[in-house]
């Protein structure tokens, strides 16, 4: 592990570089255990560089689909840090849980983490499975998609209230007419809901 934190200090440059710290992740976990990634996941966490860190939530991301902990720690840890940066990699790496475990399979994770009461966590997996009608189970499923995206239509953050909205206005793309009777079925009676019917239909000549 040190010599992989090594390798990272010396090849990762200071400005923001996603492409070279996703590579870093993935080609460790095709050559390590999950348990090597939980661990150096979690060591490399606590680095003082925030890409080395997210480099980290990669690999935890990759070891949840086998080790609760590691999806423990990304909902319950990973979840309080304070940069936004760190915040997209987690949304990054619930999708990585989720592709490899399976969407349909991920399906009570994916509920759960939608009704937590840490926005960041319900943000993770609104975002992270953008384009969700993309993914396996949800293209074929597409209102599944739909109305767990829906169920948040109210949401006490902005944050993921425009998440939210922004995730169903890709699937209009795709499903106007879907889109369309969700919408159509909400009582405008927030300007919670309000925001998030105005961003889902943007493209829908609703507004």
């Amino acid at each position: 592990m040190e010599d992989f934190m090594l390798h990272l200090e010396q090849i990762i440059p200071e400005k923001d570089c996603l492409k070279l710290v996703k590579k870093e992740a993935e080609n460790y976990y095709k050559q390590h255990s999950i348990e090597e990634c939980f661990t150096t996941g979690l060591e490399l966490y606590q680095s003082e560089n925030f890409q080395i860190q997210e480099v980290g939530v990669f690999l935890l991301g990759y070891a949840a689909c086998q080790n609760i902990n590691a999806l423990s720690y990304l909902k319950e840890t990973v979840s309080q840090h304070e940069s936004w940066k760190v915040q997209e990699i987690l949304a990054m790496a619930f999708d990585n849980y989720c592709k490899i475990t399976g969407y349909e399979t991920a399906l009570p994770v994916i509920t759960e983490w939608l009704n937590s009461d840490q926005a960041n966590v319900r943000r993770a997996v609104s975002e992270g499975l953008r384009i969700w009608t993309s993914r396996p189970y949800f293209k074929e499923n597409p209102l599944i998609a739909i109305q767990l995206l829906s169920s948040r239509k109210n949401d006490e953050s902005e944050y993921v209230r425009k998440s939210i909205g922004n995730a169903l206005r890709d699937i209009s793309k795709k499903y106007p007419e879907l889109i369309l009777k969700e919408l159509n079925s909400w009582e405008l009676s927030s300007k919670e809901i309000k925001q998030v019917y105005k961003l889902a239909g943007r493209f829908l000549n609703i507004i």
